[in-house]
Parts: C-alpha cells; sequence; structure tokens
C-alpha cells in the first residue's frame, strides 16, 4: 500500500523537494495533506498538481484566495494554525513530514506525535524547545521520530543494525558556512547577501543564516542528544567543508562508521518517508576520483559563539534551548532585515539567556511562555 504522507511546510526547501521524491515514487507515496504559511500561489500549483485530500494556509486572511482557486478541484481547504494541528489527527495519514519554519513546527508536530503518526522530522526545533517533552510521548505512542537532516539521517543510517552496540562517540559535520576562517573583525561588516552565500547546500534564508553563525550545528547537538539519548560529552561537532561525510558514528571498540554523499536533501528526506527501505533513484552519484582530499578542522566556538551556546543550554536543561531558539529567531530577522550585525546576534541571544525566568521542569505551556516571553525580552534588546 502506498505510503500517505502530511507535508507541513510543503512550499520551503524541503517541503518543494520531498514533493519532488514523493512524485518520482507515485507507486510508493501520495500526498495527503499540504500546508503552507503564506505562500498562497505555490501552495495552488502544488494542490493542483498532486491533489492531497486536504490544504491548509496558516495565514487565515488569504483562505479566500486558496479556496477560489481551489473550488474545481477535490481537495478541502482550511485556514489557520487549529486547522494545521488537527489534520496531522486525520486517520488517513500515514507519515507527518514536518518540514515548517522554526517554533512553529513544535505544536502540530506536538498533536501528530499524541495521535499516534510516525514523523518525518526536518523541524529540528521541535527537539530544541521540546525535546524531553515530544520524545517522552513518542515512546508512550510508539512513535517513530525518523531525521530528515542529512546529519541526524547519517548518524541514523550509521546505528542501523548497531542498537544493541553502545556508542562512544557521534561527530555532526559542519561545513563552516561561507564565514569559516574568518576572523572577529572580518565578520563585524559582512553583509547579509555575504551570510546566505553558502558555500555547499540550497537552503531557505533562516536556516541558511543559521549555518553561518553555527547556530543551526548547535540546535543539531541539542536534537542529536534527544533523538540518540546521547550525553552532550558524546556530541562532537567537526567542520568538514566538503560535506561529503555527513556525520560519523564511532563505537566502544574504536570503530567508526561514516555516511557519505553529495550534498543533496533529497537523499536523507527519501531515506526517512520511505524507511525501513531504501529506494532506487538517479540522483548523482559521489565519485572518490572527485574528491581526493577531504578536510576536517574543529569549529572555532570563540568566534562562533552560537555553538558553545547551544552545548551550554543543553547541559542547563529546563526552558533554557526554548530561550535560545526563541532569541535565535528574533535576531535572525532582525539581521535579515538589516538591523543588527552579524556578531550582534549571538551577542543578543546570551544577553536574552539571562534575562529570562529559567524553569528547571517546563509543561508545554511553560515552553510556550517562555517562548513569548523570550522573543519580547530580545526584541527590548535589539532596539536598547
Amino acid at each position: 500500500m502506498k505510503k500517505r504522507i502530511a507535508i507541513l511546510g510543503s512550499t520551503g526547501s524541503i517541503g518543494t523537494q520531498s514533493l519532488e521524491v514523493i512524485l518520482h515514487n507515485p507507486d510508493k507515496f501520495e500526498v495527503e495533506v499540504l500546508t503552507a504559511n503564506n505562500n498562497v500561489n505555490l501552495l495552488i500549483e502544488q494542490a493542483k498538481k498532486v491533489q492531497p485530500n486536504a490544504v491548509v494556509i496558516a495565514n487565515k486572511q488569504k483562505y479566500k484566495q486558496v479556496a477560489d482557486a481551489l473550488s474545481n478541484e477535490p481537495v478541502k481547504v482550511y485556514a489557520g494554525a487549529d486547522a494545521i494541528n488537527q489534520v496531522v489527527q486525520m486517520e488517513s495519514v500515514d507519515l507527518v513530514l514536518t518540514a515548517m519554519v522554526g517554533y512553529s513546527g513544535l505544536i502540530p508536530t506536538y498533536h501528530a506525535v499524541k495521535a499516534g503518526k510516525n514523523i518525518a522530522l526536518a523541524n529540528k526545533e521541535t527537539l530544541v524547545v521540546a525535546g524531553e517533552i515530544i520524545t517522552k510521548i513518542a515512546h508512550e505512542k510508539k512513535v517513530e521520530i525518523l531525521p530528515v537532516d542529512s546529519e541526524h539521517s547519517a548518524i541514523f543510517q550509521c546505528l542501523a543494525g548497531e542498537f544493541i552496540n553502545p556508542v562512544e562517540k557521534i561527530y555532526i559535520t559542519c561545513s563552516g558556512g561561507p564565514f569559516r576562517g574568518k576572523t572577529e573583525n572580518e565578520l563585524r561588516n559582512v553583509t547579509v547577501n555575504d551570510a546566505l552565500a553558502h558555500p555547499n547546500w540550497e537552503m531557505g534564508n533562516k536556516i541558511t543564516i543559521d549555518s553561518a553563525t553555527l547556530m543551526n550545528k548547535g540546535f543539531e547537538v541539542i536534537e542529536a542528544h534527544w533523538l540518540f539519548g546521547l550525553a552532550p560529552s558524546k556530541i562532537d561537532v567537526i567542520v568538514h567543508p566538503e560535506s561529503i561525510v555527513h556525520s560519523l558514528v564511532q563505537f566502544e571498540d574504536g570503530s567508526m562508521k561514516a555516511q557519505l554523499g553529495l550534498p543533496d536533501m533529497k537523499l536523507p528526506i527519501q531515506y526517512a518517508i520511505g524507511f525501513p527501505y531504501r529506494i532506487k533513484n538517479n540522483y548523482q552519484r559521489f565519485n572518490f576520483l572527485d574528491y581526493p582530499t577531504l578536510h576536517f578542522e574543529p569549529p572555532n566556538t570563540k568566534i562562533f559563539r552560537n555553538l558553545a551556546l547551544a552545548y551550554e543550554t543543553l547541559d542547563f536543561g529546563g526552558n533554557k534551548p526554548c530561550i535560545l531558539n526563541a532569541a535565535n529567531e528574533v535576531v535572525v530577522d532582525a539581521f535579515l532585515k538589516k538591523k543588527i550585525g552579524f556578531l550582534q546576534m549571538s551577542e543578543t541571544i546570551e544577553k536574552a539567556l539571562n534575562n529570562v525566568a529559567f524553569i528547571e521542569k517546563p509543561s508545554l505551556d511553560d515552553l510556550i511562555e517562555t517562548n513569548a516571553e523570550a522573543r519580547r525580552v530580545t526584541k527590548l534588546l535589539i532596539e536598547d
């Protein structure tokens, strides 16, 4: 039987690539639900092409535009965040691919897990903000959380068949972004366009800036902690500018496994939605002769402070990672709007972490309140 998939955030980078994978495998998958935040035109185009059971536009003001455009199609149209939370629970959905950007992906993913739906997770912020809550419910509901991020997919693949063997350490690789090797002085005057010029990956603006600041890698450390049940001391980050080795696992006997491939998000997407099967494809193959030398180096956490902040919040626990994420979303938006400089992002995040009340064992409601408060505090810090 075909696997019926709900794609949350279908108009973004991961969402559009997920649709490509699904359309290349019509005998294995079909789209049950599509959701978007504001990109009405692309959502309408996608819905006409794949004919899902339902679409949701999060921006309620754009409901009529979507409904009118799809009035002659056999597609149900809904609007608003509550509608997204409801469609993920539909009995006809087998797998929810969460590709929404940032904090917005948390609540829909929470409802999907509560409903017993398996998750293909491309929204790392869900586990950054509420890792303990989400993984506990997933365990209770026997829900599989299948990583879509290339690094976590690599670790997941390396662990296949090894679950009885203790892991000594995992190494999450990092391209270093566009500013690898830059000094603090050089970073003071970098532009938004400079930061968006990632050397290897094509991603949305927010995650591209996170990659440039290494916050994306910090989030991946927190996500790996919850996905694989590893202490922070067993999770290392290593800079690998070629982005060929997507991550490595070292076992207690010293043996290491790595997953390699060209930087193409369609492969980890395909692995996640097709799991446990590998699906034949015609993607470009990696050739060792094209890359006779691969390089590795440690990250500079003094200059790229965000990675160190992520480790610190993970050690601290409680609602600290939630504060980290909220503050980061605010400063990235401010940087993209040219309100603050590149180095001011990590400086502002650190101040926010010290100015929002700590909660040791937060509930989901506590995290929702923390998110709102951290955003308020961070905006005030930017305005000062």
